[in-house]
């Protein structure tokens, strides 16, 4: 069985908590950077993925994000986008310099929010073998003025607060990263506190606030206008019946992109992680990765 070590590696002048999952015998190993959604961590079923991936012979490095998780950086539950761009160059750095990896055969795979981040980082990096996001949430204005206006008014006031307390250097304002419907929280769509919920194991504790100035950036952020530049091969699992964004969205990002490709799923945002589809869409991922990372001539040589 692959083992999975953890580990550390800087960025920005913190470190930020990582995990690498190395697959049986010998390397070189292609490898893909698995990154995560919004405020989630290594914990939350990332797990299945890195398994996975390296009984297929593909090495995986997860990170916490900074601050969050078992990664340093104050303010605590501080979710920058600019920051987070900047953790995924560093570990992309950092992965191609690990002894067994094969630096020129590297992927990326992002999920949820965790899309947006492997898109905009994709279309920087035309030296990728493969890029994988499902049930992507790239296009988070969408997102949020989908969730209605009195949504976002309610939202109002407490990002203004943490804004100006960011300025004056004060404690943040925090906010619930999930919450139920008509709840003061980023995310109030019918179903996704549950769905959330459910990616935390038995035993484990999820953190769930965030400094609510990142409202500001989520309402203004569209990554699925990077599609275009991503170079390598791209594939989108979406779910047809999404919750959290329109699935549309994900379609044009594997239509705009230059050799983009889409799998849909029957199943919402969520079912994506449980079985029955989390099986379906493993499998379908191992098969895209494997193809584009070369693993069969390396079996062959």
């Amino acid at each position: 069985m692959p083992t999975t070590t953890p580990m550390s590696f800087p960025s920005g002048g913190d470190l930020c908590a990582a995990w690498i999952t190395r697959p049986d015998g010998p390397g070189p190993w292609p490898a893909v950077l698995l990154v995560h959604g919004l405020g989630a961590t290594h914990g939350m079923r990332l797990d299945q993925y890195e398994q996975a991936f390296a009984r297929a012979g593909i090495a995986t490095f997860a990170f916490d994000f900074r601050h969050l998780g078992g990664s340093g950086g104050s303010p605590r539950q501080l979710v920058s986008v600019r920051r987070q761009l900047a953790d995924v160059e560093a570990a992309l750095s950092g992965l191609r310099t690990f002894p067994g990896i094969a630096a020129d055969r590297v992927a990326i795979w992002g999920t949820s929010m965790g899309a947006a981040h492997v898109l905009l980082s994709a279309a920087r990096h035309a030296d990728l073998a493969a890029v994988v996001v499902q049930c992507p949430v790239v296009d988070t204005r969408d997102a949020a003025l989908g969730a209605g206006l009195r949504h976002v008014l309610r939202l109002a006031g407490p990002i203004a607060d943490d804004l100006l307390r960011a300025v004056l250097r004060l404690p943040r304002r925090y906010i619930p990263i999930v919450g139920a419907p008509g709840t003061t929280a980023l995310v109030t769509t019918p179903g996704a506190e549950q769905g959330w919920y459910g990616m935390v194991p038995a035993g484990a504790w999820f953190d769930n606030r965030v400094a609510a100035a990142v409202g500001a950036r989520l309402i203004t952020l569209d990554a699925s206008r990077a599609a275009g530049r991503v170079a390598a091969p791209l594939l989108v699992c979406l779910a047809d019946h999404e919750t959290l964004t329109d699935p549309r969205i994900a379609a044009r990002v594997a239509e705009r992109a230059k050799q983009g490709s889409a799998i849909h799923y029957p199943t919402d945002h969520f079912g994506v992680y449980h079985p029955p589809f989390v099986e379906r869409i493993v499998a379908d991922q191992v098969a895209f990765l494997t193809r584009h990372l070369g693993i069969q001539e390396t079996v062959d040589a």
